[in-house]
């Protein structure tokens, strides 16, 4: 049985989503059979010549809805397949994205991500196939592609074996409710800017506290909320 996480991505823009894709972490991940990201085009699943997946609204107003059948027939052919743990509609009513969530979607086995476009989607499909709606800020975007594709990353990052420094992830900023610290390189100095003296003094157990502290600090100012 294949253990890796499957991520179908269904979508009216594939051309949208597939570039991302194929670049930086994603690739690696993919090319290390690590994921399996699949994008499914809601047109195929069309029967009319112009291969509408579009009208407009029952009772006026602007605007187009995504139509009913072709994402039926899409989501349903996935799930005779195999089962899923998540049919996601990223949507900007749904609940906010955090860390936690990406943290929680991570463990998942098989998840679809639905994206809407132009107004949305008719109702009938939130009703009988989503099972999650997700939002990643509170602002409006075209179409749920560029959100997918940030819901996306945030998960298969998380994945065991996609990161090279797995131990990086564990202080990401949220990961415990506290914002991520100053990070330095070299060189040791730079335009009379000098790195803490803290960092290079190779006492780890100081170094740490340090680091503590200044995530502490940055959380209280930028952030209280967290805290």
């Amino acid at each position: 049985m294949d253990k890796r996480l499957r991520i179908d991505i269904v979508t009216g823009f594939p051309a949208l989503v597939k570039s991302p894709l194929s670049a930086g972490i994603l690739r690696q991940a993919k090319k290390k059979k690590l994921v399996q990201i699949r994008v499914h085009d809601l047109r195929t699943y069309t029967h009319d010549r112009h291969r509408s997946i579009d009208d407009t609204p029952y009772g006026g107003g602007a605007g187009m809805i995504l139509k009913p059948e072709p994402i039926f027939e899409c989501i349903e052919k996935l799930q005779s397949k195999r089962p899923y743990d998540e049919v996601v509609y990223l949507s900007a009513d749904g609940e906010p994205f955090n860390q936690r969530m990406a943290n929680e979607l991570s463990l998942r086995k098989n998840l679809i991500l639905l994206c809407g476009h132009y107004k949305g989607i008719d109702e009938r499909v939130r009703f009988k196939l989503v099972s999650r709606e997700i939002s990643i800020g509170d602002y409006v975007l075209t179409g749920g592609e560029l959100a997918a594709l940030v819901l996306v990353d945030a998960v298969v990052r998380l994945v065991p074996g996609v990161l090279g420094d797995g131990e990086s992830m564990l202080t990401d900023s949220f990961q415990d409710s506290l914002l991520d610290g100053p990070a330095y390189t070299k060189p040791p100095e730079y335009r009379g800017m000098p790195v803490p003296g803290i960092l290079l003094s190779g006492d780890h157990k100081a170094i740490a506290r340090w680091r503590q502290a200044q995530r502490l600090e940055r959380t209280k100012i930028r952030r209280k909320d967290l805290l």
